[in-house]
């Protein structure tokens, strides 16, 4: 038994060792354009679901069902989702073709009949994959909005999320709005609403920034030509210098 045990520390340590040595030499490609092999995956999948089902099963569900709640999330998952989960009309955008793991197409699946998760997930947020946590600048109310919203969601065509959205109150969350939020969610997109809500800016990062990524993303000002100087050398005459 004592040599049994010895054995499996053994090994373990061996292998934990190999593992530490092959992050730490690069061998781990984190790129995400190099999926998980499959057995990682349907790791990362399995802990990812059991972490957010047990810390969402007290969560209280409100009356999802309220249209004026529904109203403000659609204007809240207009401006901050679309990019990354779609709508109806959206198939896709620059950064669900672009995040590993891709995010859901919510447009199709709502809450998938689990509105506490879909809430804890919003509120908090799931680590290294691109879903950032609402509730560091929403509050719990607005984040139920956008959950009752993704409940109809799948319910809408194009014309009807786009008749929701202009009858919401666009982008509100209680004053952690910000004017970085695209409600297309890629460049040079979203709804006449939302861009009355987020006027361009002036700056000269806006006005340099081009749709085709093939320009100067920024407007470089020229340096100012220096003025001349004058000074006297040691034999008292004066002499000019461009600097």
């Amino acid at each position: 038994m004592k040599r049994t045990m010895t054995t499996l520390v053994v090994a373990g340590a061996v292998a934990s060792a190999a593992v530490l040595g092959a992050a730490y030499s690069g061998l781990v490609n984190v790129g995400a354009d190099d999926p998980h092999f499959p057995a990682v995956h349907a790791f990362l999948v399995m802990a990812r679901e059991r972490s957010i089902e047990v810390r969402a099963r007290d969560i209280e569900v409100p009356n999802l069902k309220d249209e004026a709640l529904i109203r403000t999330g659609a204007g809240n998952y207009n401006a901050m989702c679309v990019g990354c989960h779609l709508a109806p009309g959206v198939d896709q955008t620059e950064l669900s073709q672009a995040l590993y793991p891709p995010p859901p197409n919510l447009a199709k699946i709502g809450t998938g009949d689990h509105p506490a998760v879909a809430f804890w997930t919003i509120k908090h947020g799931i680590k290294a994959t691109g879903m950032p946590a609402w509730g560091k600048s929403m509050g719990d109310q607005y984040i139920w909005g956008i959950v009752a919203f993704l409940d109809r969601l799948p319910q809408m065509d194009a014309q009807q999320y786009q008749a929701m959205v202009a009858s919401s109150g666009g982008h509100q969350h209680s004053g952690g709005e910000s004017a970085m939020h695209s409600a297309g969610g890629h460049h040079g997109q979203g709804t006449e609403q939302s861009k009355a809500h987020h006027p361009p800016s002036d700056s000269a990062h806006s006005s340099g920034h081009h749709d085709g990524h093939g320009g100067a993303e920024t407007d470089v000002a020229q340096p100012a030509t220096p003025s001349p100087t004058t000074h006297v050398h040691r034999d008292g005459k004066e002499h000019t210098h461009g600097n």
